[in-house]
Parts: C-alpha cells; structure tokens; sequence
C-alpha cells in the first residue's frame, strides 16, 4: 500500500506544531516515513509526554516513608503494612466518553483495571468522577445514561466493587463531559512489577486481544480540543471486552507468579508504540518489532495501524527465555493471545518491521524522555474581590434547593447500576462519604475517596487547589482512616491560552502546598488537557483521589446517628458564602472567593476527631451546602429527623472549611466538648437528631417530604423534569 506524502496537512493532522516537526528532522536527519510521524505524534502529544505540565508536575511532593512507588509507573504503590500495599491511579477518558459514551467510559475503567494489575495488584475497589453538562442540554441525559451503564457494564462483568465518587452538573461541560476512573489493588510488597525493560536479546511478548482498527489516534485526539467535526472522530474511540479483561487478570497474576516476567506494560494510550518505547526508555535498551507477528482481527492491517491501534485487553511484556513455554501455556489455557513480536536490543533503536520493510527506525530514547517540554506563558488568575449579596431565602427552601438539584439530590440512581458487594469485602458503598473496603482475611480496611470543588478552583486556582486535597484528607479522616496518598486526575481547557495555563498553576501549587502540610503526597495522577468545545473550556477541575487506611476495624467510623444523639460542628463557622453551593443553586450566582484553607486547622482537627472516634456515632465533613446539607443527609440515612438550633442562612449554608459535623450520645458529646476545650480545638453542639422533622432554627418541614425529594430529585433531572437557572 502506497504510503500518504507527508505534507503541512497531513503533520497538522497528527496534531503537531511546524517547529516540533523541524525537531523530528533534526533528530532523524531525513522525512520520516508515515508510520514514523505517527509514532512520533503519539508519543509527542499532549495525553502521552505532559509536554504543557511536565514542568509543574515535578513541584509535587510525590515521596514520603509509606511510598513504594511514586509517579511515572502505572499506577502509585503505598505500604499498608504487615508486607502488603495498596496500588492506585485515577486516569481521565473524557474526549472518547462525549464521541460515544458507553464505550468511552467502560474503557476507561478498562484501563485504570489494567494500569493496577500490571504492577501484579488484584483490583479490589474502582470510583468515577463524573462532571457533565446542564441537565436541560439536550445532550446530557444521553451522555449520563451512556456513561453510567459503560461503567457498570465493564466493572460489574470484571467483577470489581465500585465503592465511590461524585456527579456534577454545569454549563461548562455542554461540550465537553469528564469522565475520571480510579482503580485500587492490593500487592504483596515483594511481589511488585515494573515496566522498565533489562537484558539484551529478550523475548518482548504480546499478551491479550487481538488487535483491531478502533482507537487509531484515540491519544492525540484526547490533546486536542472538539468542534463541529466531532462525529469523524467516532472511530477514535476503543471498543471494551470486560470478560476478556478478567481472563487477562487471572492469566497475568498466574504469569507472574511463574517468575516469567522481567518487566509489563499496560498497552493504553497509543497502544503497542507507547508500551514498547517506555519498558525500552526506562531500561535504556532499544526494542526491534516485528508486525507480522501481532494478532490482529481485522485484514490487511498496516503497520501505521497496528503500532497505534488502541484495542483494548493487550499488555506487552518482556519474558525470561527459559520461561517461554510455561508462559504460552498460561496464556493458551486462558484463550489469549500470546505471542513473540520482538526482542530487546543494546541501540538505541526503536525499529519495527513489516514483512522485509522497515517502516520505522528511530532513537528510541528521543521519543520519551526528549519530547518536547514547555514552559507556556500563564497569567495569574485576579484576586476576588467582591462579597456576595444572597437575595433572602428561608431555610427550608434553601434546604429543598439544594436537595432538589442533581448536583446535591440521593446518587442512588447512578450507583445502583454498579455492583457495589462483589468481593464481598466492601463495608461501606457509596452513599454517605468514603467508600470503605476490607483488606480481605485482615482485620484492616481501606478508605477511597474522590473529591474536587471546580467553581473554587475557577475563583482562586491556590485556595481551590487545596480545598481539593483538603476535603479528600476530611472525607478519610472522618472515616476514622489515616490519610495516606493522593492521585490527581487533573482537568483543564486549553493550555496555550494564559489564563487557563494560570489555573493549571496556580491549581498545582495550591495542591502541593496542600499534600505536603498534610503528608499526603500525590504518587499517581493524569493531566488532561485541551478540554473545550468551540473555544470554551470546562471549569478548572484537578480531581483528588484520596486513600486512607483504617488499621483496625474498631477504629472505623462507619455508623448512623440514633434517636437522641446530639449533633456537634468540630471547627470554625464563619458562613463563607462565595462560590457556595446555595449562591449556584438558589440563585444561579458564582461569585465570590473561594473559602480560605487554613491546613494547620485541617490537620489538628482530623486529627482530633480520628483520636476522638471512639465517642462518635457518626460523622461526615462538611463542603458543598455546609451544616444543614451534611445534617440532613446524615438524619436522612439514617431515617431520622434532625433539629439544627440556628436559623441564620451564613451559619447554615456557609462552606467555611476544615469542619466535620459529628453525631455522639448526649455523654459522649460532654466528653468531646470537654477533650476540645483540652486541645484547643473549636468544637460546637448545634443540634439533635430525632423525631420525623426537620427543623432549622424555626422553619419546619416533615422528614418524609424532603426524603422523597432528595431521591427522586437526580432521576428526574435526567428524564429532563428541572428547572433552568443556568
């Protein structure tokens, strides 16, 4: 087949600059051939090199003595002690979920599967972080049903329990929705697997499906922004086999095992190109392909095709020699392909073969380690000036705005669809703060969390960026876990644009100052850029994935309040309004500052109540819609009304931070009241929980009334019965 000159238009639609095209000529000496151009927008694009934030990545505090493994593996790896660790990732497949939901979803949980297990972790717990449009956009009930059911298809047929996230809704993602996948495993210590490649003249081994004609491109499409060609980049998106994913776990587990592996990689973002040219850059060797050797299920496939499919269910591997027979028959009792496309070599070369062609020969090392970097030009985002004036609003009524929106209605309606129970280790499902998951035949568990409050980070990129971390730390905290790492899955329009490049900054520096005040370092992450439709970008949203660990199931707070508990607020209620979740919902406003982060005050007081937690019933931190959202939720778990003592808007709709609401018995809360006074640490009784109503300050309204609401409010919203504010 004849190979398409290369012309201005062809590079432009690799997603490549004129002058990084001068830079490919200068490190090769000659006009790449087709499949070479590919392979070098590939690895030189925006989802694979981090070229836009590589530099600021590299300011966050990634080490810490529980850490394992920091980032650039594929997934971070935490000590939890007794010779086992945790390993986790949250990665974004926001631009195939808009072309075409369902697949782009269930692959992203693919993936994330794929990124834990390849380091030789069973997968025990996965979350999604879900942002779309306006529930009125007529594309969004498309949209959430598509994604939703993606991830439960693939999740539920792997069999991994699903155990946490959040849904939100704004006009920011008409154009663009996020879909961001964690995955958790668990790991001996002494049985961790790398990617970096040794030894020279090893069998490099593809393992897995066969490889297809969908995803062609998937990664630089996912680093560039959509318009109205959206639909030619349907074929993009990779199409998802979770049955098959679940063999290749078991297959993989069982080849590691066997001490046949030498390093693995997960063929993810531009598939067989970006495994083979990172397991060679990171062991400093060169890897030589050869293409007739890839299983392929379509026919006359090329060698441009085949180098940058992104078919899903495939890993490439290095394998001891000696160990090749064992292997196959690994492979081959789990009907999966297994075959020996290559071998390692001492040059740095990567060099692929087809037929007797060479359809690529290039310096394997420049096309990782010496993609191009940029320090793009930013402007910082300006200070907040003003307070905001909320028009007057009842309590109740503000209550019922907020529990009648899909931002902040009962998630039942998504959850629900996934498989929440399957490992039978999960203790607490989503619902009400962390997901909680037991280290199986231990008396231990983990914490998963996923947080992110996106209008912060527009109105003061630092305070948002850290109000990230900040409210994930809380979540665990009051879980009664110990925080112990982070994963970031970082959100944003276009970086060439200096003030969106501002919000990346000063979101990462506002993250770093964060992780480390709290010892909470980031030990994974993704970045995901170029996140606009038509020249509009999304709101800034740098996700937090928070781990923590509960050392002893005595120590878990997992509990509902009961009739007669008292209600207390650990921490200092000011009634911050700015960017809060009544002034959006009530009255359609977003303005004002972010709530200021004090990280000193976060850490002392989720210290305080992890130290405390033997006298609590029940607790929850409070962020969006402040006490009287976290107090109805709690009351309504548990199917009990709540009385609040204050009836000023400020002191309950207020999101001022570093606050948990707890619930204890009236002896209990003397005890708290009296060890806080001790450690100087603010801590108020605001109220009780009992009886069928719920009462705020002197404004009532029957229990059952708001309940049916607040779970009927998001199914609604999505067969398209909301109000318009936006």
């Amino acid at each position: 087949m004849q190979e398409p000159s290369i012309t201005p238009e062809l590079i432009a639609a690799h997603g490549l600059k004129p002058d990084e095209y001068d830079r490919i000529l200068d490190i090769i000496g000659r006009e790449p051939s087709f499949t070479e151009l590919g392979i070098f927008s590939a690895m030189w694009n925006e989802h694979c090199s981090y070229k836009s934030s590589k530099k600021w990545l590299r300011t966050l505090p990634t080490d810490g003595p529980q850490v394992i493994c920091g980032p650039g593996e594929n997934a971070g790896i935490v000590d939890i002690g007794d010779g086992q660790a945790v390993v986790f990732k949250m990665e974004s497949h926001n631009h195939p979920s808009y072309i075409e939901p369902h697949q782009g979803a269930a692959t992203g949980v693919g993936g994330i599967l794929r990124d834990v297990f390849t380091m030789g972790a069973r997968p025990i717990a996965a979350m999604d972080s879900l942002s779309f449009g306006r529930p009125q956009h007529p594309k969004t009930p498309h949209l959430v049903k598509g994604v939703v059911e993606g991830i439960g298809a693939y999740g539920n047929c792997f069999g991994v329990p699903n155990v946490g996230g959040e849904v939100r809704f704004h006009p920011s993602y008409d154009g663009n929705c996020l879909v961001n996948a964690f995955a958790a495993g668990l790991a001996d210590t002494d049985k961790i697997f790398y990617s970096a490649a040794s030894g020279v003249g090893m069998p490099v081994v593809y393992l897995g499906a066969k490889t297809g004609r969908d995803g062609v491109g998937g990664a630089t499409m996912a680093s560039a922004e959509f318009d109205d060609t959206i639909e030619d980049k349907r074929p993009t998106v990779q199409v998802g086999a979770p049955f098959t994913e679940k063999c290749l776990l078991e297959a993989c587990l069982e080849l590691m095992a066997s001490g046949a592996v030498i390093s693995i990689q997960d063929m993810g973002a531009a598939g067989l190109t970006c495994s083979a040219v990172e397991m060679g850059d990171k062991g400093g060797l060169g890897i030589k392909l050869q293409l007739d050797a890839v299983p392929q299920r379509e026919t006359n496939m090329t060698a441009y095709e085949m180098m940058l499919s992104e078919s899903q269910e495939r890993m490439l591997m290095v394998l001891k020699p000696e160990k090749e027979a064992e292997a196959r028959a690994i492979f081959e009792k789990w009907d999966l392909d297994f075959a020996i496309v290559g071998e390692t070599i001492a040059e740095d070369r990567f060099l692929i073969l087809h037929g007797s062609d060479i359809k690529a020969d290039l310096p394997l090392s420049k096309l990782s380690s010496s993609a191009p970097e940029y320090d793009r030009l930013w402007v910082e985002t300006p200070p907040v000036t003003e307070t905001p004036a909320l028009p007057e609003i009842g309590p109740i009524a503000a209550l019922k705005t907020l529990i009648g929106s899909p931002n902040y209605a009962h998630k039942s309606w998504v959850w629900e669809q996934y498989d929440t129970q399957v490992g039978a280790d999960t203790i607490r499902r989503p619902g009400i703060g962390a997901g909680i998951v037991r280290v199986h035949g231990t008396n231990k568990a983990l914490a998963f969390t996923s947080d992110v409050t996106p209008r912060y980070v527009r109105a003061n990129p630092q305070e948002g960026g850290k109000q990230a971390v900040a409210e994930a730390y809380r979540n665990l905290c009051a879980a009664g876990a110990l925080p112990l790492a982070t994963t970031d899955n970082l959100n944003f329009g276009n970086p060439e644009k200096p003030e969106i490049m501002g919000q990346f900054v000063g979101a990462i520096k506002g993250i770093g100052e964060a992780c480390r005040a709290l010892d909470f370092p980031i030990v994974s992450g993704n970045v995901s850029l170029y996140n606009e439709t038509d020249g509009k970008g999304i709101l800034p949203t740098p996700t937090i994935g928070g781990v923590g660990l509960i050392d002893d199931l005595a120590n878990l707070i997992a509990g509902l309040p009961s009739e007669g508990d008292v209600l207390l607020v650990i921490g200092k209620t000011e009634g911050h309004l700015g960017q809060s979740a009544l002034a959006y919902e009530a009255f359609g406003m977003e303005t004002g500052d972010a709530p200021h982060v004090d990280l000193e005050a976060e850490r002392k007081h989720g210290t305080f109540l992890r130290d405390m937690r033997a006298h609590l019933a029940a607790a929850t931190d409070l962020s969006d819609g402040g006490l009287a959202l976290a107090a109805f939720e709690m009351g309504e778990a548990a199917g009990l009304g709540i009385t609040l003592d204050d009836d000023r808007i400020p002191q309950l709709f207020g999101e001022d931070q570093a606050r948990y609401l707890v619930a204890a018995s009236p002896d209990n809360a003397k005890t708290l009241l009296e060890a806080a006074a001790k450690a100087n640490v603010p801590m108020t009784q605001v109220g009780q929980v009992g009886g069928d109503t719920v009462a705020l300050g002197g404004d009532r309204a029957p229990l059952q009334l708001l309940s049916s609401l607040y779970r009927s409010a998001f199914a609604d919203a999505i067969h398209g019965d909301v109000p318009d504010h936006a």
